[in-house]
């Protein structure tokens, strides 16, 4: 008779089938794995939700908003505007007095484009106001929750471009046939405010200006600084070249001298010379041969009159001997100016007034003895009457002899371009 197997040994074959078991099913798995990870290629990475950026816009969030933009109507108001969109007029109040600081709500001109920033609700209501200052600068206006507004610019790009010319009917047509933009025109004078009379320029004049050209995306919006320029009158070269350090600044020929003189050749933009210095001219009104000692500008009645120099206003008054309004500036211990027959003066002039180099002054008028409106201008040296158009005024400051080798390497790459016809 067999002996029958134990309790203890059937526990051991147990456990020892069991392990067998488990060790082929872990092999098993195992195969079968890598069998469907070659086959299927599972990607267990993890990849984190895509987020869309928000949008900002002026500074301002515009993914919760409809912009509407338009332009500022003939005497349309800020009020006229916002309480269109459900701004409180309290609201509209503040924003007023704050705005003052940056930049006032009751600057906003005619034509220039606005933007509001509106609720997308049922009826819409402003939280933003955006003005275009210029097609650079604009100034955020903010009455969401708090009231605020701040100024702000857009990003631009600066390329250097070159243009050359010749004048057949004026600067300005000149500037348009080279394809640029004619405020050029206005640049290139006042680079040349103090050497060239530029209503003394004829056809046949010319110029070379290498300046800047503002960009917004693609857009030209603007010009930057002239950085070089060849003006050419009557065969004679007029270079300048734009220069900054810690202690100049400003336009400066070839060696180095200031093209800024202590007065401007004119003050004011005129028609013509209506009549000019005489020491025996025969008076329109009176008919009698006397001397004008200054030179009459045509101009229409309210042209602006500017100070040809820094100085005092040391009289200003009614001259009853045919002046009419009048205006005597004292400039430095040689030179005085005188300016007659003024429509009215400018806000803020009086006898003691320091005035600035191209400041507003007056007004061309015809008070007093006069026929039609016009200047009489007149400059004294030493108190002496002189010949306006014959001034030669000193020039300001030159670069010193120590800075000249750093200013003429800094011009020399523009100087040669300039120099190649």
């Amino acid at each position: 008779m067999k002996k029958p197997i134990s309790t203890k040994k059937i526990t051991i074959y147990s456990v020892s089938a069991l392990i067998i078991l488990i060790i082929f099913v872990i092999i098993i798995t195992t195969n079968w794995s890598k069998d469907y990870e070659e086959d299927h290629e599972i990607d267990l990475t993890y990849e984190e939700p895509v987020v869309a950026e928000p949008t900002y816009i002026f500074g301002i969030c515009a993914d919760n908003y409809d912009i509407a933009e338009n332009t500022i109507n003939k005497n349309q108001v800020i009020s006229d505007i916002l309480s269109e969109y459900n701004v409180p007029q309290t609201t509209i109040y503040q924003l007023d007095k704050i705005s003052k600081d940056t930049y006032s709500l009751r600057k906003l001109h005619q034509n220039n484009t606005y933007r509001l920033f509106l609720t997308k609700d049922s009826v819409p209501q402003a939280h933003y106001l955006v003005y275009d200052i210029s097609t650079i600068d604009y100034v955020v206006y903010a009455f969401k929750d708090s009231i605020y507004s701040y100024l702000g610019a857009l990003p631009t790009d600066t390329i250097i471009n070159r243009i050359s010319g010749t004048i057949d009917i004026s600067l300005w047509d000149a500037m348009i046939d080279c394809g640029a933009k004619p405020v050029l025109a206005v640049d290139l004078a006042d680079v040349y405010a103090w050497t060239i009379d530029f209503f003394g320029i004829s056809k046949g004049d010319a110029f070379d200006v290498i300046y800047e050209e503002i960009y917004v995306e693609d857009e030209l919006v603007g010009t930057g600084k002239i950085l070089a320029s060849n003006f050419i009158t009557s065969g004679k070269n007029h270079l300048a070249f734009y220069y900054e350090d810690k202690d100049n600044k400003g336009y400066f020929d070839e060696d180095g001298n200031s093209l800024r003189r202590q007065f401007l050749k004119a003050p004011l933009s005129y028609s013509r010379i209506s009549s000019g210095f005489s020491y025996a001219r025969k008076h329109p009104i009176t008919k009698k041969v006397r001397p004008h000692l200054g030179v009459d500008y045509a101009a229409p009645s309210g042209t602006p009159v500017y100070s040809v120099g820094d100085g005092v206003v040391i009289d200003k008054g009614w001259d009853k001997k045919g002046g009419g309004n009048y205006l005597k500036i004292r400039h430095n211990s040689t030179y005085t100016t005188l300016y007659m027959h003024l429509k009215g003066f400018a806000k803020g002039i009086t006898k003691g007034s320091k005035v600035s180099q191209n400041q507003l002054i007056g007004y061309v008028g015809s008070t007093g003895a006069s026929t039609g409106p016009h200047l009489d201008y007149r400059v004294f040296k030493n108190g002496s009457a002189i010949n306006p158009l014959k001034m030669e005024a000193p020039p300001v400051e030159p670069i010193k002899a120590t800075q000249l080798p750093a200013y003429k390497e800094y011009i020399n790459e523009n100087l040669e371009l300039l120099r190649r016809q």
